[in-house]
């Protein structure tokens, strides 16, 4: 309520102003108010029904030019006061680990041969060569990530990657330059979330924001550590892409494979892993993850409302349960559907090319309510299967025990079957 009313006085002291200027300056094209109206409207995401149309005359691109660039002080306002507020809740993580201590020496080779002795001056060598040994151990900073704080007494939500090396010690660094031990609670099981916890009362949060609605041309900002060395680093961008699929792997050569991301020009570094990505408003609505590497500006980000159902979760039951069908597809587009005529050109085609098995797990829930290999998986609850909106996608959106309703084609007929889901093996976990 208090920024409607913010919104509200804001646009509402901004018309009469620029009605006091019409007044003075004939020349002065209403058109171009309205314009104006219009870009703060997008910038603060308002409704400008309540506002008079107003008629138009005629203006100078000089005219323009001014107006426009009168806004750039409200917008860099809003931005460092979004960075002044959030800034306090965002940590830097470093990864410390024992790492072995490796020594240098030169020896001789040979001197483990007997040779006679009368014929040692003709195959007796002084010949070194380098030779390694470890020679004790100690501890080093191998990594650095970024987390945000989410709860007062010290939870903290961070990407998995981040975290992962059960050997290794992680130091978050508060922006007050405070530094604690922290203890990892949780690795997501799929997904390259995680959370940690520190001995601390009292800290500031970061507000956590809806990313289902997210609409690409936003602004976000991201905050990070960056390279692992300028923590709290701040860069501005827009959201650039919604529902990315992509494949990453960090810096040990572990791949991934990451679905339904925010796709940002906000500069994301190596260290900004972990790091919110947050809206005008000051709420993170993702959770910084990936970039392409030898490309400018195009980074990823997890949506936030997979980390809320993570943290619920994991603060309701202490675990997370992945919801489960247990079938092998492949998703499908206008070249599978030649290549095995088919009537549409998106859904989830259950198959598998690995001779004698079975695209549907035994005593699977989809085995259960008898899904069959061939069958043709068009939606999931009135939700259409796509490249972009994947099967996995859909599935990671419900919850165990959650009962599904798949329209399917099969040998030329619609069906609709019903799934009760369940919970995904250990053995089938991907780590």
């Amino acid at each position: 309520m208090e920024r409607e009313n913010y919104k509200k006085i804001f646009l509402l002291f901004l018309f009469l102003f620029i009605s006091f200027l019409l007044f003075l300056n004939s020349n002065l094209i209403f058109l171009e108010a309205q314009d104006i109206f219009k870009e703060i409207s997008n910038f603060l995401r308002g409704n400008l029904n309540y506002l008079p149309v107003i008629s138009t005359s005629t203006v100078t691109s000089q005219t323009k030019s001014d107006f426009s660039l009168s806004l750039l002080p409200y917008l860099e306002k809003e931005i460092t006061g979004v960075v002044k507020k959030a800034s306090p809740a965002v940590v830097s993580i470093v990864v410390n680990k024992y790492v072995p201590i490796i020594e240098r020496y030169y020896s001789n080779p040979f001197e483990e041969f007997e040779i006679p002795p009368e014929l040692e001056p003709f195959f007796k060598f002084d010949f070194q060569v380098p030779q390694y040994r470890t020679k004790g151990y100690k501890k080093e900073e191998i990594s650095g990530g970024t987390g945000f704080i989410v709860s007062s007494d010290g939870l903290i939500l961070t990407n998995k990657h981040v975290v992962n090396d059960d050997k290794a010690e992680y130091v978050v660094y508060l922006n007050d330059g405070r530094k604690f031990k922290a203890k990892v609670l949780l690795k997501h099981p799929v997904d390259d979330l995680a959370l940690i916890k520190i001995d601390a009362y009292n800290l500031p949060t970061l507000p956590l924001g809806n990313s289902d609605n997210l609409q690409i041309g936003e602004f976000v900002i991201a905050i990070g550590n960056a390279l692992g060395e300028f923590q709290n680093t701040v860069s501005f961008g827009v959201i650039s892409g919604l529902k990315r699929n992509i494949v990453a792997s960090d810096s040990f050569g572990k791949v991934q494979r990451l679905e339904d991301l925010i796709q940002t020009d906000a500069a994301i570094n190596y260290g900004n892993s972990g790091g919110p990505l947050i809206n005008i408003y000051g709420e993170a609505i993702g959770v910084n993850t990936a970039i392409v590497s030898g490309a400018q500006n195009i980074g990823f980000a997890i949506p936030i409302n997979r980390a809320k159902r993570m943290i619920e979760e994991w603060k309701t039951k202490g675990k997370i349960e992945i919801p489960f069908l247990g079938i092998k597809y492949i998703l499908v587009d206008e070249k599978v559907k030649e290549k095995f005529n088919l009537p549409y050109s998106y859904g989830a085609y259950v198959y598998t090319e690995i001779k004698n098995d079975k695209a549907v797990i035994p005593n699977s829930p989809a085995e259960r309510a008898g899904i069959k290999d061939g069958d043709l998986i068009l939606e999931i609850d009135g939700e259409k299967i796509t490249l972009q909106n994947t099967l996995a996608t859909t599935i990671r959106k419900k919850k165990v025990g959650d009962i599904i309703s798949l329209k399917i084609w099969r040998e030329g007929k619609i069906l609709e079957i019903k799934v009760t889901l369940g919970r995904l093996p250990e053995n089938l976990l991907f780590q």
